[in-house]
């Protein structure tokens, strides 16, 4: 009973909560601009910010602006590079970085519209020893969760 009377009845993001205007919104699949991305890379993070705003803000997913979408977002992935982390003389000890960069415009249609932009830079190191292609779907996984948080913070508290 005490529990149940001090529980919060809802978690707010922004002036107390999401507009209760936002119902649907559509990610339309990332341009991708970057030449040494997987060929699957844009439509891979284009799902995944899709997932997020479904499975964190409750949206409703739609396909096509015919359905009335509040939020739509547009974006490119601009590189995708691996570049030494340090040079070392004699030793085994070198890293390397995996950075993706991406852009995103997000427009909001309610209660006002509004067109936000956000850009995000993210990466992942690893033993130099490595090829990439074999740890590849784990660092994406760790860099795409990074730039989803991105989106998402923007959206939700417009930083």
């Amino acid at each position: 009973m005490l529990l149940t009377s001090c529980w919060p009845t809802s978690v707010s993001f922004r002036d107390g909560s999401v507009p209760p205007e936002w119902k649907r919104f559509m990610v339309n699949v990332l341009e991708s601009k970057a030449a040494n991305a997987p060929i699957s890379y844009g439509s891979n993070l284009t799902e995944e910010i899709r997932d997020g705003i479904q499975n964190r803000v409750g949206l409703t997913l739609v396909s096509n602006e015919q359905d009335d979408p509040q939020i739509v977002i547009t974006g490119a992935v601009n590189s995708y590079e691996v570049t030494p982390l340090s040079l070392q003389d004699n030793t085994t000890d070198v890293k390397n970085r995996l950075t993706i960069r991406a852009s995103f415009e997000i427009f909001i249609s309610a209660p006002e519209e509004e067109i936000m932009e956000v850009s995000s830079a993210r990466f992942a190191d690893f033993d130099a020893t490595q090829d990439v292609g074999s740890i590849q779907t784990q660092l994406l996984a760790e860099i795409n969760e990074q730039i989803v948080q991105d989106v998402l913070n923007k959206l939700l508290s417009n930083w």
